[in-house]
């Protein structure tokens, strides 16, 4: 079996060197490039199954690069940057984006967020039709909702937003992006009617409703399921 193949594109030598040594360390096969055409051309060639990629690059902006990744790849994208305000990253991730991560980062935060990806990515390749985030169990081709065995009665509103989130699963989804997608292009400021339905879920299918482990908040940015129980926090 093929190593996974990561492509780190980042300008800072540093911390291509760094990365490459803990990657290649924990068994990936590691590429990189110091400049967005660079990296452009490499993840053409190469076909990576994850891509690192810093948002200033010296010769195109990252949220450039990651737009025309995405005209043609599907594979993971984190995001890199010391760019650390709301408006930022929800452009890198309405760009197409799987997740950010704000400079300095812990590198074991990095490996926790490329499992995360990776994962997402095998499922999605698989067309996983159940998704299960600890006791609740989303059964997307029967429409069936449970929590501990038991069915969940959602109206069909709290369903499609749900689907959304288990459609995408432990990945970060924008306000703009959730609301588009489950109330139509129409609704996409309308950020407070997602939050009253978020809270309507919660109250369903959270064991502590006001400390979310799996419908979690991103703030000022959006909502993802997680599939693995997040630390109890403020939602």
């Amino acid at each position: 079996m093929l190593p996974i193949h990561i492509l780190v594109i980042d300008d800072e030598p540093q911390i291509l060197r760094a990365l490459r040594a803990i990657l290649t360390e924990k068994q990936f096969r590691v590429s990189t490039a110091a400049r967005g055409e660079e990296g452009l051309a490499l993840a053409a060639a190469e076909k990576p199954d994850l891509i690192i990629l810093d948002m200033g690059l010296p010769d195109m902006d990252g949220l450039q690069v990651c737009a025309r990744l995405r005209e043609w790849t599907a594979a993971p994208i984190i995001v890199l940057s010391v760019r650390d305000n709301e408006r930022d990253k929800v452009a890198a991730l309405d760009k197409g984006a799987d997740d950010y991560l704000t400079k300095p980062f812990g590198i074991e935060e990095l490996l926790a967020r490329i499992r995360v990806a990776l994962r997402h990515a095998a499922q999605s390749g698989g067309k996983e039709a159940i998704v299960r985030a600890g006791d609740i169990v989303i059964d997307l081709s029967r429409h069936l909702v449970t929590r501990a065995g038991v069915e969940v009665k959602l109206t069909a509103t709290e369903y499609r937003l749900l689907a959304y989130l288990a459609a995408n699963a432990d990945r970060v989804l924008t306000h703009r992006a959730i609301l588009a997608n489950v109330w139509g292009p129409g609704e996409a400021d309308q950020v407070e009617y997602l939050r009253v339905y978020m809270r309507q879920l919660r109250k369903k299918l959270e064991a502590n409703p006001g400390r979310p482990q799996f419908l979690v908040n991103e703030p000022g940015v959006g909502y993802r399921l997680l599939t693995q129980p997040h630390p109890p926090s403020e939602g």
